[in-house]
């Protein structure tokens, strides 16, 4: 079955160059292109296309404008490719946090050879994006989740650690916002590039009861905290006493991921045991199922997000198909798990 692609771009040169690059693979079609989202939008509504490939800035409407508008009448898995997307810029968090599956960074120049030899990792990208499920329901999971959260409680005990992947930025955004400024400390690995972590953490700081920013090496995780780990680094943690701290360390990628679930994962398994509490979130890949297993066998409470809210099952697939995941939640439910773990410490 081949993968329908079509391309919303206002530089003929890219809507050229990607028309060849995608022509060339037999898994996949050209649906179709365009200059603009005007122009687009009515083709795409008539015959959905299975993934978009869409630039940010052009003319008529802006590309972030016409991703909000199809993710809540047609969700679409959407690939962003825009020179506005640079390392760590706010335009590329703001995508990701409009249902975007992935972001690539066009250079300003040479923007056809950059293109021509990014073909193997552009299409991989492509490919990843046709298996994921973008939908309006997980703004329905954001609405409902407040609701779900169990009534707060002291927060105490063991840590909670989160991993995430493809759509994690809007799940755990979802999660952090359903919690009171009390909540159990919180870890997390979402497989993000270097630079991106800081701001997102930023900006879940801004949206969110809890204290979120980027981890630091000996930052302790303590209740109404929550630690992110910085992309291009593995988060561990080390326990002193009763408290738990963060260990940042360098290291080859693991499962092809830098920071790694599976990193922090086992390293709370190993200092934690059953105090922990560890949740595994929408993503693809197998990143997390080894250490989510070794944190079950050690007695930790752990759990997966369900196949019906998540974007991708992949990564929850495959910590259920080890046998490291104790119960199966909805994202609207997650929330007050974490706060029931709190109150049972």
């Amino acid at each position: 079955m081949t993968i329908r692609v079509y391309v919303i771009d206002d530089s003929a040169v890219v809507r050229q160059t990607l028309s060849h690059l995608l022509q060339g693979d037999p898994e996949f079609e050209l649906s179709g292109c365009a200059p603009n989202p005007l122009i687009a939008g009515p083709v795409i509504r008539k015959r959905r296309p299975d993934v978009l490939l869409l630039d940010i800035e052009m003319p008529g409407m802006d590309g972030l404008t016409f991703l909000r508008q199809c993710m809540a009448e047609m969700p679409i898995p959407t690939v962003i490719c825009s020179t506005l997307t640079e390392r760590g810029s706010k335009v590329a968090l703001d995508a990701l946090a409009a249902g975007a599956v992935a972001v690539v960074t066009k250079p300003r120049i040479g923007l056809k050879q950059f293109l021509e030899d990014s073909r193997v990792e552009l299409l991989r990208t492509l490919k990843a994006a046709a298996r994921t499920r973008p939908r309006a329901a997980l703004a329905v999971a954001e609405a409902r989740i407040a609701s779900a959260a169990a009534p707060r409680a002291p927060a105490m005990g063991g840590p909670v650690v989160l991993g995430s992947s493809t759509g994690g930025t809007q799940a755990i955004e979802a999660v952090l916002s359903a919690l009171p400024g009390d909540a159990p400390g919180i870890a997390i690995v979402q497989h993000m590039p270097e630079k991106f972590t800081a701001m997102y953490a930023e900006r879940l700081n801004g949206s969110c009861a809890m204290t979120v920013h980027e981890a630091r090496e000996g930052d302790r995780l303590e209740r109404g905290r929550v630690l992110i780990a910085p992309g291009g680094r593995h988060l561990q943690l080390r326990k002193a006493g009763s408290q738990y701290f963060a260990v940042v360390v360098d290291g080859p990628p693991v499962n092809r991921h830098k920071p790694s679930v599976d990193v922090l994962f086992r390293s709370v398994a190993q200092c934690a045991g059953k105090d922990a509490f560890g949740i595994i979130l929408t993503g693809m890949g197998n990143d997390g199922a080894a250490g989510m297993k070794m944190l079950h066998d050690r007695g930790a409470r752990t759990a997966a997000q369900s196949e019906e809210t998540c974007v991708v099952f992949g990564m929850p697939m495959e910590a259920i198909r080890a046998g490291g995941v104790g119960e199966v939640l909805d994202i609207s439910e997650v929330a007050g798990a974490i706060l029931q773990f709190g109150a049972s410490r």
